[in-house]
């Protein structure tokens, strides 16, 4: 509980600094959003004063976000230009986002950790030379271009998959923008599987452990695998909030109506309110896994746990 407390006391310093840098980068850019809700039709000044004190532009920037983390702590996300609540602009996209994060988090999981055993146990064969080269070949091509080239093969010529919309709903709309998102993650997860494999299988603990007697599959699960996955799962902790926030190229392909989408017309219409939310979920999302990581450090390793308590 001691080093669980610690590492939730570290979180909260670093949730108000980057919201607050969020905040104040979002709100920083040029051009007001009053008048972009105007477009070329001329608004009289005392117009333009109502709503920037309303919406509260008007105050001082410490004081805007004191008041929108007054508002986040009571579950308010603070309320579109257009009088919408972000909350409740973001409801259903937000399930349509972390389902698709979900599904490229569970495909990078269980397929590069397999790999990664694969070509660790294998190290110079054929196996490993094929997830080496594969890796780096997916590594090496950008998203978009593994996107339509899945779609046009995998959806259209085949039809293994639906190739745009959630109309099937979960899991099989989101199996292949899931693998799409997840490829270019999958590929260090099997790398780091890899070579964190090969180093611990030369241990002296995994020696030791032979030596007595123990299957090699006892040895190669139990110890080796166990203390290679402490690399892997800090990947996978922050990945999982670079995949929230990575899907807009994702769902722009596969038409997803998810937050990514959101946020790319928020941004257009300069509605800062909503980047500002959107993002302000993602921090949460960050923090929590990586405190969740720090947790899982000392499950896998109790020495970590002992040496930061």
């Amino acid at each position: 509980m001691r080093y669980a407390a610690q590492r939730l006391a570290q979180a909260i310093p670093v949730f108000f600094a980057t919201t607050f840098l969020i905040y104040a980068m979002v709100f920083a850019l040029p051009g007001d959003p009053i008048l972009a809700l105007a477009g070329d039709k001329p608004v009289p000044e005392q117009v333009l004063a109502v709503m920037r004190a309303r919406y509260h532009l008007d105050e001082p920037l410490l004081v805007q976000y004191g008041r929108y983390m007054l508002g986040v702590f009571q579950g308010d996300l603070g309320e579109t230009f257009t009088g919408q609540p972000v909350s409740e602009l973001l409801q259903d996209r937000w399930a349509v986002t972390a389902q698709l994060a979900l599904t490229a988090w569970v495909f990078e999981l269980a397929v590069g950790v397999g790999l990664g055993v694969l070509a660790g146990l294998r190290r110079g064969g054929a196996a490993d030379t094929a997830v080496l080269a594969g890796t780096t070949f997916v590594i090496a091509v950008p998203v978009f271009v593994v996107g339509y080239t899945a779609q046009i093969v995998l959806g259209l010529n085949l039809g293994l998959f639906p190739t745009a919309g959630t109309d099937e709903g979960w899991p099989g709309s989101y199996l292949l923008p899931g693998m799409v998102l997840g490829s270019f993650g999958l590929a260090y997860v099997a790398r780091l599987t890899r070579t964190s494999l090969v180093e611990n299988l030369r241990a002296d603990y995994v020696r030791t452990a032979t030596a007595k007697g123990l299957a090699r599959r006892r040895v190669i699960g139990l110890h080796a695998l166990r203390n290679s996955l402490i690399p892997v799962v800090t990947y996978l902790g922050v990945d999982f909030g670079n995949l929230m926030a990575g899907a807009v190229v994702t769902e722009g392909i596969f038409n997803l109506p998810g937050i990514g989408q959101q946020v790319f017309q928020s941004i257009q219409l300069q509605e800062g309110p909503v980047v500002v939310g959107v993002v302000t979920l993602l921090v949460m999302i960050f923090i929590l896994a990586n405190l969740a990581v720090d947790l899982l450090y000392g499950v896998l390793d109790p020495r970590i746990r002992r040496a930061r308590a």
